[in-house]
This record gives C-alpha cells, structure tokens and sequence, in this order.
C-alpha cells in the first residue's frame, strides 16, 4: 500500500483525514478525468472537485491528464491522478471500493453500471472498464450472512441476489 500526505488548511475547507487516492498509470494511463466523470454520473450525491491538468505532456502523462484532481461518490471524497512516469503496473484485486445499495434494485442498477470484466465476478465483487474492482454489496449484508449457509450461498454468486439467502 501507497501512502500519499497532502498538507492542507483544515479551517479553510476542512475533509477526512483518509482519503482513497487513485492512480491512473499502466492500461488505466490517462483514464483519471473519464473514469470519475463516469463515477459521478451513476453514483447518487456525487459530483466534481478540482483538477490540475499537467497541461503538457509529462512521461505518459498527456496535457489533459490531471497530476491531481478530487472528487465525491456518494458523499465521499476520492482523489484521482494519471501518472506522469510509465509504470508497469495498474490497478488490481488487492484493492477494492465497496458500495452498499439499498436493496435489490440499486444493486442490479450498479451491477450493471460498473461490470466490465465478466470473468473478474464473484461473490459480490467486479472490475469496471477502468481496471478498479468494486464490491457491491447490499446494506444488510451483515445480517443476511448471519443466516444458516450463508456463506456457501454467497460463494455460489456473481452479483449477490438478496432472495436466494
């Protein structure tokens, strides 16, 4: 894991002191402005922050590719950046965005929203077409796992179906 420390104003605007920061580098290479910009368009209570564009081209970086830029899925803060150094390396399964939906509907709605990559679902979890696995989960998971096989029943599942537990 990858720390970034960003020194800020808190009187100023204050946030949360962890922030999930992406980094667009490898096939995701200069994909950080359309991945949030489609982020903002299906998730509720979202929207754009600030962008700074590298505004030539740095290493793979092109002039639109942002060296920083924010934004809200849902009411929470991510920060988003193409990488100005080739990196052989994107994102992969050992980090994952979790969405909790509110019942089977918005998880199907989503489901359908974000998988990409049928052969990456499983048990919940899915690669959208920018390389970054989600799991999207129901609300009530919690208690909807603590029913006699659960487990066994969750581990049969792509996309989770609230009914079949």
């Amino acid at each position: 894991m990858s720390w970034q420390l960003i020194l800020s104003r808190p009187e100023e605007n204050p946030g949360p002191a962890v922030i999930t920061s992406l980094m667009f580098g490898g096939a995701a290479q200069n994909q950080a402005v359309p991945a949030q910009e489609y982020y903002v368009g299906i998730f509720p209570h979202s929207k754009l922050g600030d962008r700074a564009p590298y505004g030539q081209q740095t290493g793979p970086a092109t002039a639109d590719a942002v060296m920083f830029s924010q934004f809200q899925l849902d009411g929470q803060w991510i920060f988003a950046m193409d990488s100005g150094v080739t990196q052989d390396f994107t994102f992969n399964e050992g980090i994952s965005l979790i969405y909790e939906a509110h019942g089977q509907q918005e998880l199907d709605a989503m489901w359908a929203a974000l998988s990409a990559v049928p052969e990456a679902e499983a048990c919940g979890w899915l690669k959208d077409k920018f390389g970054v696995s989600w799991q999207i989960i129901p609300d009530n998971l919690g208690e909807l796992m603590s029913k006699p096989g659960a487990y066994e029943k969750l581990m049969g599942m792509k996309k989770i179906n609230i009914a079949e537990f």
